[in-house]
C-alpha cells in the first residue's frame, strides 16, 4: 500500500493525504529520456550547505538563543522587524535591548508615519549605537528617544545628532544637588512629606528635578540625592 504525504513546515513531520492500494494506481511509468542518477553524498551534502536556513528553525534558533517569550517573537514576526532586529544584534546589541527599541519607539514612529518599520530611514547599525551609548551612560532612555527622532529626520548618526543637539546626561552631581535643593525649596510641603517618611511623594520632586535639568538628568541618580538630601537614603 503507498500514499500522498504533506509536509508540515513548521515541524518537520509528514502526514497522510490519500492512500492506494497499489502502486500501480498511481500509474508510474519510467521516462527512456532519463538515465538512472546516483548522486555522491558529498555532493548532496554540499548542496544542503548552500540551502538558506529553514523559517521554521530559524526561529526556534533565535527563539531559543535570545530567550524570547513566544508572545514577543510573534510581535517580531507580525512586525516584520525580525530580520532588522537580528542584524542589530549581529552587531553587539543586547537581544532584549534591540527588540525593545525596534518593537517599541521605531514602531510607534513608523505608525504615526502610516510606514513600515524597514522604510524609515534608521539602520540596525544605528540602533546598536544608540543602545552602546545607553549602556554607557551617554544618554538616557528618554534622551535616546530623541536621539531616534532625530536619526529618522535625517540629522545624522546617533552620535551626530547627539552633538548638533546638545544632548547629554548631567552627571555633576553638584549640579544635581542645585537643582534638587532649588526644587525641594520651591515644593516645600512635598519635601517635608518626604522627610517624614512618605516616599511616594518623592516622584513629583523628581519629576520637577528632571524637568528642571531639561530631561538631562539620570532619574535613578536624581532620587538617590533626593533621598539622601532628605534624609531618607
Amino acid at each position: 500500500k503507498q500514499e500522498t504525504r504533506h509536509f508540515q513546515e513548521d515541524t518537520g513531520l509528514t502526514r497522510s493525504g490519500r492512500s492506494k492500494e497499489q502502486a500501480e494506481d498511481y500509474r508510474y511509468f519510467p521516462d527512456p529520456d532519463l538515465v538512472p542518477v546516483t548522486p555522491a553524498a558529498t555532493w548532496i551534502e554540499e548542496l544542503r550547505a548552500t540551502l538558506p536556513e529553514r523559517p521554521s528553525l530559524r526561529r526556534k534558533r533565535i527563539k531559543e538563543e535570545w530567550n524570547v517569550p513566544d508572545k514577543e517573537m510573534a510581535a517580531m514576526i507580525n512586525a516584520d522587524v525580525l530580520d532588522i532586529v537580528e542584524a542589530t544584534v549581529l552587531l553587539g546589541a543586547d537581544p532584549t535591548k534591540a527588540r525593545t527599541w525596534w518593537l517599541g519607539e521605531i514602531s510607534r514612529i513608523a505608525n504615526d508615519q502610516s510606514v513600515a518599520v524597514a522604510d524609515l530611514a534608521i539602520t540596525p547599525a544605528d540602533v546598536a549605537e544608540l543602545i552602546a551609548l545607553v549602556a554607557s551612560g551617554e544618554l538616557t532612555d528618554k534622551l535616546a528617544r530623541q536621539v531616534v527622532e532625530g536619526v529618522i529626520a535625517g540629522e545624522g548618526k546617533p552620535s551626530e545628532v547627539v552633538t548638533k543637539r546638545g544632548i547629554k546626561v548631567v552627571n555633576d552631581d553638584d549640579a544635581l544637588m542645585a537643582a534638587i535643593e532649588k526644587v525641594c525649596a520651591e515644593q516645600a510641603e512635598t519635601a517635608e512629606k518626604v522627610r517624614g517618611g512618605h516616599l511616594p511623594a518623592a516622584g513629583a520632586l523628581i519629576g520637577a528635578v528632571m524637568k528642571e535639568t531639561k530631561g538631562q538628568a539620570d532619574a535613578a541618580r536624581v532620587r538617590e540625592l533626593l533621598l539622601g538630601h532628605l534624609g531618607q537614603a
